[in-house]
């Protein structure tokens, strides 16, 4: 179920974006993205980092506790995939980055070759942990498994997502709830602004040929001038590339889109952008049409562990599906003049997941905090 959704998504992806007709020369290059092609807002181009190349745009799997759920990292491969997200939280909770940097760091440890994008805990910290108290310092709260204190600042969260070895490492922020006034989401910015410099101190300090990309998260709610407040602010810092944190997380999809419209012109054309947590494939659409070029969401994985698939004509359900249902699977088909687009391992032919294999599927009760996978 997992291959469906992923080889359909990133076929639509590659259909949208990589016909030969949008390849442009490069039109802006920084030290680690260049931008290679454009069609109106959206954008298709390269994200350097120190394990390779990423092609965007690009839908990252989401292995949250060092494993994306019910995939071995050569099945993923299989499918395309270039690049997959840790979550800074969970495993900083367990088994903890000090164990796992003993073994060889998180790449060894789930044995996965390719690049790595942590987050910071941040979402996380405001979603799942109990008791928790903010300072300028960081946040001090017990954690969901056990109740045990625990502290991540920005430093300590730099600290943690370097001891994973992670190869795009994200800035702690505070990621306010929905709805928020205007006043307590402006208050919220401001910390999160703060601790971005010091994030960005503490990565200007470690050596130049281990640093890796480091990203900024955009944040002000769903107030249009904050998030405009957001963006200048951190392009003023300078970061590797910009995300745009603290949507879906309880908003109308309609401000969800507007956050993003908020960000997007105030962030530099020559770096990547980033939507946190997003989500599905007509979400993503619409995100690579205004011009983000990152993406990652539990949600394909979670769904298909309980029999659901995105195929490009809609979703599946396995209770529904037969060998024989033409829209578990989609051809793409090229000519010989075609270009072969970037990442073209994912278009070339989709998965067709037989009878059998949806039959073993046994879904299980899904957890309902979405922070929790």
């Amino acid at each position: 179920m997992q291959n469906v959704f992923i080889n359909n998504f990133v076929f639509i992806l590659n259909t949208y974006l990589y016909d030969k007709n949008h390849i442009l020369p490069p039109l802006f290059m920084s030290t680690s993205f260049t931008l290679e092609s454009t069609d109106l807002a959206a954008r298709a181009g390269t994200l350097q980092t120190r394990r390779g190349p990423v092609q965007t745009p690009v839908f990252m799997p989401v292995g949250t506790q060092a494993t994306v759920k019910a995939m071995t990292p050569e099945e993923l491969k299989e499918v395309g995939a270039q690049i997959i997200l840790g979550n800074t939280y969970h495993l900083h909770v367990r088994p903890g980055e000090k164990l796992i940097s003993r073994l060889g760091g998180l790449h060894r440890f789930m044995h996965w070759d390719g690049p790595i994008l942590t987050d910071s805990g941040g979402f996380q910290v405001f979603s799942l942990a109990k008791l928790r108290k903010i300072s300028e310092e960081g946040v001090r709260f017990q954690n969901h498994l056990d109740g045990t204190p625990t502290f991540i600042g920005p430093e300590t969260s730099m600290e943690i997502q370097r001891d994973l070895g992670s190869d795009i490492v994200m800035l702690f922020d505070e990621c306010p709830p929905h709805p928020c006034t205007h006043e307590a989401a402006d208050k919220s910015l401001d910390l999160t602004l703060r601790w971005a410099r010091r994030c960005k101190d503490w990565w200007a300090a470690q050596p130049e040929e281990t640093r890796p990309l480091l990203f900024g998260i955009t944040q002000g709610s769903s107030y249009p001038d904050l998030r405009e407040k957001s963006a200048r602010a951190l392009v003023d810092i300078g970061f590797d590339g910009y995300a745009i944190g603290g949507v879906s997380v309880g908003e109308p999809e309609p401000e969800m889109f507007c956050a993003v419209e908020s960000a997007i012109p105030f962030l530099p054309h020559d770096h990547a952008r980033y939507a946190m947590g997003l989500g599905t494939p007509p979400q993503i659409i619409e995100m690579i049409a205004r011009g983000v070029d990152m993406f990652d969401c539990v949600l394909p994985t979670r769904l298909a562990r309980n029999g659901t698939a995105f195929t490009a004509k809609g979703t599946i359900n396995r209770r529904k599906f037969s060998a024989s249902d033409s829209s578990a699977s989609t051809t793409c088909t090229f000519t010989s003049d075609s270009p072969e687009p970037p990442g073209s391992t994912f278009s070339v032919g989709l998965f067709r997941i037989s009878e059998k294999i949806l039959s073993q599927t046994t879904p299980s009760a899904p957890p309902n905090n979405l922070a929790l996978e």
